[in-house]
């Protein structure tokens, strides 16, 4: 959970500072950086789950 987090702090900065160059409104960055990463940080945490369950099938099939 901890490397979601830090992904989330790292992915709300990077939006923030992108709209912002683009438009040049703290408003819009901020609403920007606040609600795309929110639902990529909760997809990323699910993608994270899919690909463990992968990788340990894969484990196990080459056993």
């Amino acid at each position: 959970m901890l490397k979601t987090g830090t992904f989330a702090l790292m992915h709300f900065t990077v939006a923030f500072l992108v709209v912002y160059a683009l438009t040049g409104s703290f408003v819009v960055g901020g609403a920007v950086a606040l609600i795309e990463p929110a639902i990529n940080t909760i997809a990323f945490y699910f993608h994270e789950k899919v690909w463990q369950r992968f990788e340990n099938q894969r484990k196990m099939a080459l056993y």
